[in-house]
Parts: C-alpha cells; structure tokens; sequence
C-alpha cells in the first residue's frame, strides 16, 4: 500500500469512499461534473494536497490537507485534514492512522506549526481514533452553510 498525490482518475473511487458511510450518502451525487471542477481547483492550489492510499492500483482510503498561512501565532501555518475515508472492507487494519501519519509528515516537511481537524459530533469512532493518535478537543466549530 502506498499514499499518493491523487489524480483526476482517482476522483470517482474518492466520491465512493465520502459516499461510504451514514452522512456521505446522504450529501453526495457520483457523476456530478462539480467533483472534476473541484478536483482541478483543489490539483491548481500549491496549498492543497488531496492524497488516496493505493493498494495495488485500488484506491482504498483518501484524505485532503489545507496549509493555511496566517498572522496569528507568530505567522503559523496551520494543516486542516478533511475527508479522511478509509474504504469499509479496509477498516480497522491500520490504514487510517497511516494516512494521519502521513498527513502529519506532509505537514512537518511544509514547515506547519499544527494539524487540526474537525469531525461530525456523531462520529464518536472517528473521534476517539483521533485522540488515540494524541489530537485533543480545543475548540468548539461552526459552520454556515450556504
């Protein structure tokens, strides 16, 4: 298994993978043309890395890093991991402490003084597993959708 910059051909099996589980089915639509919009807006962005687990040429995991530069804390740059997926048949082997690992690295070589991450509420298991890796719970997130 390898982690991997992801490329255009990678976009359907990482909207399968934000598709595999209770709130993905509910927001996501394969096919729709925005993910290939997205997808090149998020491959043009120095400051966006969206990476897939590849396990013999499948993809079975995927997350997205945000390297946000800022005035605050001395002119830090912060790393944001979303969309961390690992595919249901490959739970629980590891793979996502591999790609948080490997996010956490990805951030080190850039230079970011933290990584930081928001989860659903109800995603009790995934939070957990966060705090297993030594994330603790700092702030309390909003959101407007729009």
């Amino acid at each position: 298994m390898m982690i991997r910059t992801a490329t255009a051909e990678d976009v359907p099996a990482i909207v399968a993978l934000l598709m595999d589980d209770p709130l993905g089915a509910k927001r996501e639509n394969p096919g729709d043309p925005r993910y290939a919009t997205a997808f090149a807006a998020i491959a043009a962005d120095p400051n966006q890395v969206l990476a897939v687990a590849d396990a013999d040429g499948e993809v079975v995991g995927t997350l997205q890093v945000t390297f946000t530069p800022g005035l605050s804390r001395v002119g830090a740059t912060r790393a944001t991991v979303e969309g961390v997926r690992v595919r249901s048949d490959q739970r629980g082997n590891g793979l996502g402490q591999q790609l948080m690992e490997w996010a956490i690295k990805e951030a080190t070589t850039r230079g970011a003084a933290m990584v930081q991450l928001t989860s659903d509420v109800s995603r009790t298991d995934a939070h957990r597993f966060y705090e297993r890796l030594g994330f603790v719970t700092t702030h309390v997130g909003m959101k407007l959708n729009l």
